[in-house]
């Protein structure tokens, strides 16, 4: 590791020499400290890279997505539920040892002054899910689908924090639940769509009331 080193390579680097300090210093500049002395990392620079309980968080969740994506691998094969059921699985699979660390963060992004890094964070995670899982909407779908996965990962990361059941499984079936009803909404969502196609498009409509053809 040199003082040349880019930023960007450093943080995944000190989050993952950070994250066993997390339990007893919390998200602190302790933590970080005792990370980049492990690493060989000069305090200042360390400090650069992550420079506050903030910028740290954000950094591990960003760490964390990126471990998601290769614990996933090649999914093509699989149906588009059981791939976002994996991108669930995995994130939160990877997460078990950090338990901690998460439940720490989530305390944090919790703060009024953090909304903005929360709703963030939240959205890069769902749209890494959606995009490892293969979706390539850019429509009006293309949020929707992140919005709803969005609320889906935050509810089923609020149930494994206090999972206590045998190998997680009340997570998964949890996680496997909200599936479930998403796969029913998409549906439902479809069958209304098609239902309604054959109605006159309301704007199309009044701009032939504001422009008449000759």
């Amino acid at each position: 590791m040199t003082d040349d080193t880019p930023l960007a390579e450093l943080r995944p680097l000190l989050v993952a020499a950070l994250l066993p300090n997390v339990p007893f210093d919390g998200w602190t500049v302790q933590a970080r400290d005792a990370a980049a002395d492990a690493k060989g990392i000069d305090r200042d620079i360390a400090a650069m890279a992550l420079p506050d309980s903030a910028a740290m968080i954000d950094a591990y969740i960003a760490f964390a997505d990126a471990g998601m994506v290769a614990a996933m691998g090649d999914c093509a094969g699989l149906k588009v539920r059981d791939r976002i059921r994996l991108a669930l699985r995995s994130r939160l699979e990877a997460a078990t040892p950090d338990r901690e660390a998460v439940r720490r963060a989530l305390a944090i992004l919790a703060q009024p002054q953090n909304a903005g890094l929360a709703a963030r964070s939240l959205w890069r995670t769902a749209d890494t899910m959606w995009r490892a899982a293969g979706d390539t909407a850019t429509d009006f779908n293309h949020y929707s689908k992140r919005a709803i996965l969005g609320a889906v990962y935050s509810a089923s990361l609020l149930y494994w924090l206090d999972d206590d059941s045998d190998d997680q499984a009340a997570t998964w079936a949890f996680i496997d639940r909200r599936i479930d009803g998403i796969m029913a909404f998409e549906k439902t969502k479809a069958s209304a769509q098609k239902a309604l196609a054959w109605l006159p498009n309301p704007a199309r409509f009044l701009g032939r009331l504001r422009y008449p053809a000759v």
